[in-house]
């Protein structure tokens, strides 16, 4: 029994090592924009924070190419608008 919860730990810790290797840590910005999406549905992600401040478009092209967001749609209003959601790992990142 020992040794299957030993290498369960090791293999969360291998996993959490391998997470962070891939997609780094995110930094206090893409984790604020990341927060955004708990709770609302489908872990939609928003254009705007929450004093009406539009989130830098920056911001959101390093979530998704960490693998944090994903888009979701093309936005009719404005194409240059990046309409996301979470992903399963930046749901998990944004716990944290």
């Amino acid at each position: 029994m020992d040794d299957v919860n030993g290498d369960a730990r090791a293999a969360s810790r291998a996993a959490e090592s391998l997470l962070s290797n891939f997609s780094g840590r995110p930094s206090p910005a893409q984790k604020r924009y990341l927060r955004l999406g708990i709770g609302q549905p489908g872990g939609k992600l928003p254009l705007f924070d929450r004093d009406g401040q539009e989130i830098d478009p920056r911001t959101i092209r390093s979530c998704i190419e960490r693998g944090w967001a994903e888009p979701w749609f093309d936005n009719p209003v404005n194409r240059n608008w990046l309409v996301c959601r979470l992903t399963a790992t930046g749901r998990q990142i944004s716990a944290d």
